[in-house]
């Protein structure tokens, strides 16, 4: 019961720090994201454990708006690196949903130094089926950023047509999170099927899953760049 109850609050910190990111996406206010002010040891800890979950997005308006982020918000999100490195064999996502959030750290706070050596492997994606392609590309959604490169952005564009068919297969079962994931990256890759309709689709998964602010995060941040809005 204890666990679950910890799950349950974990589940509403995340989805609170997604809606402040919408929040400063949709206005272009990026103060508008930053972390909820922490209390005590406690709440500290949920809050840090909500922004490694949300990873590199957590500090998303400041990536794509070019605004720095707030001295407190840097702060916390510096600290959730520091106290949720990978363990020893760690999935390839967590491994890389880290190296993402050091590499955001990196760019955004002058005085960190510490940022990535080099590219964790991305060899788990060769020979993935689309299925399996398309749900690893969702969950690393965070990668998906104009003008940034490495090698999971690289593996996404030379797949278009598969993350399109995981597109369409995610918005057939209702997946929202990951179609809105999946779309966020149709927009960063060329030789998209002009048939696929991703604008309309893009609508549609907005309509049915936009309540969930995880859902409404990708979705925003597939519209800001298609836009071209982050430039």
């Amino acid at each position: 019961m204890e666990q679950s109850g910890t799950s349950s609050l974990l589940q509403g910190a995340v989805q609170e720090l997604a809606s402040g990111v919408v929040s400063a996406l949709r206005s272009g206010d990026h103060a508008r994201a930053a972390a909820p002010a922490v209390a005590d040891v406690e709440a500290e800890g949920l809050t840090l454990a909500a922004v490694r979950v949300l990873g590199a997005d957590a500090l998303l308006p400041s990536t794509l708006l070019h605004a720095p982020p707030l001295p407190g918000e840097l702060a916390v999100f510096r600290k959730a690196v520091e106290a949720y490195p990978p363990g020893p064999g760690a999935a390839p996502a967590v491994v890389w949903s880290h190296w993402a959030m050091r590499r955001t750290l990196r760019r955004l706070d002058p005085g960190h130094t510490d940022g990535p050596d080099g590219e964790p492997d991305a060899a788990w994606l060769e020979g993935a089926t689309w299925q399996v392609f398309t749900h690893q590309l969702a969950v690393l959604a965070a990668l998906a950023l104009p003008g940034e490169d490495c090698a999971v952005a690289r593996a996404a564009g030379q797949r278009p047509v598969d993350v399109a068919r995981g597109f369409v297969r995610a918005v057939r079962r209702r997946d929202w999170r990951q179609a809105a994931g999946a779309g966020r990256w149709l927009t960063l890759l060329e030789g998209v099927p002009q048939t696929l309709g991703l604008e309309n689709g893009l609508d549609f998964v907005e309509l049915m899953g936009g309540q969930d602010p995880l859902v409404a995060l990708q979705v925003r941040a597939a519209r800001l760049t298609r836009a071209g809005a982050f430039v």
